[in-house]
């Protein structure tokens, strides 16, 4: 079993920038494809940023030049730099990894971007 931890989300004004932060319960090392996802009200699940082999990303469109996913493997931690917040980046924020091809979630981090 994999435990990740997110934390990070908070409320913040358009424009500005959070970091949210997600821990891992062991080494990242043993964990595929760890990313970020996002769930809005009324909306599915959607991709927001994710390692893909070695240290290529992948980045959904709408996020692309704002956010940034970066890793600390000595931290077992993995990060989400989002800059240029807009109102439309509110959602809970998931992390997610692949090990033993079992899929693990995190609990989830609430982002709220209002002024």
């Amino acid at each position: 079993q994999v435990q990740l931890v997110e934390s990070g989300g908070g409320l913040v004004q358009p424009g500005g920038s959070l970091r949210l932060s997600c821990a891992a319960s062991t080494s990242i090392y043993r964990i595929n494809n760890m990313g970020w996802y996002r769930q809005a009200p009324g909306k599915q699940r959607e991709l927001v940023a994710v390692f893909t082999s070695g240290d290529s990303t992948n980045y959904a469109d709408s996020v692309k030049g704002r956010f940034t996913i970066s890793r600390d493997n000595a931290k077992n931690t993995v990060y989400l730099q989002m800059n240029s917040l807009k109102r439309e980046d509110t959602a809970v924020y998931y992390c997610n990894g692949y090990w033993a091809f079992s899929s693990f979630w995190g609990q989830g981090t609430q982002v709220t971007v209002s002024s």
